[in-house]
């Protein structure tokens, strides 16, 4: 199957109007990162969600996904957002160092080519702009759980899903750290201590 089609059937799949998994958690994160004024991507920004709150808070957003159908969702949500298709196979439509933030929530894991995405990231933003990112964490409870329960296992780690990565807190860091990035910050949200939902991560674009 052709990479957009494929995401468009998933997309197909997903509820209309379902709040992004562990919203309160993610748009809190956000806004205390984002000034009013700054220039903001949402790469993977679906039905609008985050772009729709950053807009709210005054910040200039574009939102970008490899499917229409989370971008016709959006623009029904909020037809002010600033929406574009973008190919999955491709470089990012945007101009170089042209944001100050680029906003990934719950995406990263999706990507294959994760050494391209990061490219693009540091393409996209400007000298010492921000990526702030979240991604399921697989922490030591998390993977223990998993590794003692055959149904989890076969149920986290299904072949058909679309989760493609797997991140855990220091992997995150060393992977950000080996893109030029700086200033890294990844911490663990929701859940219980040693078995957190979420990971929320702040990176900062090196100047060279």
């Amino acid at each position: 199957m052709p990479s957009r089609a494929y995401h468009e059937s998933l997309w197909e799949a997903v509820p209309a109007d379902l709040p992004p998994p562990h919203y309160e958690l993610r748009r809190r994160f956000l806004l205390d990162e984002v000034s009013a004024g700054e220039r903001v991507l949402d790469v993977g920004c679906g039905e609008g969600w985050f772009a729709s709150e950053l807009a709210v808070a005054g910040a200039r957003v574009l939102g970008l996904d490899v499917a229409e159908e989370p971008l016709r969702r959006a623009r029904g949500r909020d037809p002010q957002l600033d929406l574009r298709l973008m190919d999955p196979d491709d470089s990012w439509p945007v101009e170089d160092a042209r944001y100050d933030v680029v906003w990934a929530g719950e995406t990263l894991e999706h990507v294959a080519d994760t050494a391209g995405w990061l490219s693009e990231a540091r393409r996209a933003l400007i000298p010492g702009g921000r990526l702030l990112l979240s991604t399921p964490d697989h922490g030591r409870l998390a993977l223990l759980w998993l590794a003692c329960s055959r149904r989890a296992y076969a149920a986290h780690f299904d072949p058909l899903s679309d989760h493609l990565r797997f991140y855990t807190r220091p992997g995150l860091v060393r992977l950000l750290g080996e893109f030029g990035f700086q200033g890294i910050s990844v911490r663990g949200v929701g859940g219980l201590p040693g078995a957190r939902r979420v990971l929320l991560a702040r990176a900062v674009r090196s100047r060279w």
